[in-house]
């Protein structure tokens, strides 16, 4: 069996990218990540949730909190605001957390490596998401690099990024055709009962579900 170690925030990205892996045959080993994010609790709910939908049992949930001691990030710090979303902005949102993808895909890369797995699979949007520069084609072309030169692995650790080149119209699309379970994600960065409507991620989201022509599943305040 083919194996893809898939990071799984419990956001409608990470969701699709297992239904796109279960759908070409892969088994999910599924990884999750709290790093003292605002929307902790809410997120690893999700998680355990859409594992459930998909009957994945092999999981892992990780908590670090070196992030969040680290900072500079409006997820981690409680006393910066969370910018409301400005989707005409080139200028990256309060929401990046630094390098981040590349802490989850340190971790990832040794369970991977125990696990002997094909791939890891990230929901990282460069298209259309919020310009965060750890989400770009070039970064993970060269973390795979890295991989192949710090890794005692007999064969290539590729890093699949499915959405990396999709809309969020198109993803939403994508894990509709794909009987995803978008109903039990969770994407707001401020919110756990409500979503803001306003972040980065619910505006992004917002905007996908309203150009799909589908009506988003999730409450918003």
């Amino acid at each position: 069996m083919k194996l893809a170690v898939v990071l799984m925030s419990g956001g409608m990205d990470s969701t699709v990218c297992a239904a796109m892996m279960l759908d070409q045959g892969y088994t999910v080993a599924a990884l999750h990540l709290n790093y003292g994010q605002r929307t902790q609790e809410r997120e690893t709910q999700a998680f355990r949730d859409v594992c459930d939908h998909f009957h994945i049992s092999q999981r892992l949930e990780i908590d670090t909190q070196h992030l969040q001691v680290i900072g500079g990030s409006s997820l981690t710090d409680m006393d910066m605001d969370v910018a409301k979303a400005d989707l005409d902005s080139d200028e990256i949102p309060t929401s990046y957390v630094p390098f981040r993808n590349a802490n989850i895909l340190a971790m990832a890369t040794s369970w991977a490596e125990v696990l002997k797995a094909d791939l890891i699979t990230i929901g990282a949007v460069q298209e259309d998401g919020s310009g965060y520069p750890d989400c770009r084609e070039e970064f993970f072309r060269a973390f795979e690099q890295t991989i192949r030169t710090g890794t005692a692995l007999d064969k290539p650790l590729l890093i699949s990024t499915p959405l990396l080149y999709m809309t969020k119209e198109e993803i939403v699309k994508t894990g509709i055709a794909l009987g995803a379970p978008l109903h039990l994600t969770w994407s707001c960065y401020q919110n756990s009962a409500v979503a803001c409507g306003e972040c980065d991620s619910c505006a992004l989201r917002l905007r996908g579900f309203e150009r799909a022509g589908h009506k988003d599943p999730l409450p918003y305040s």
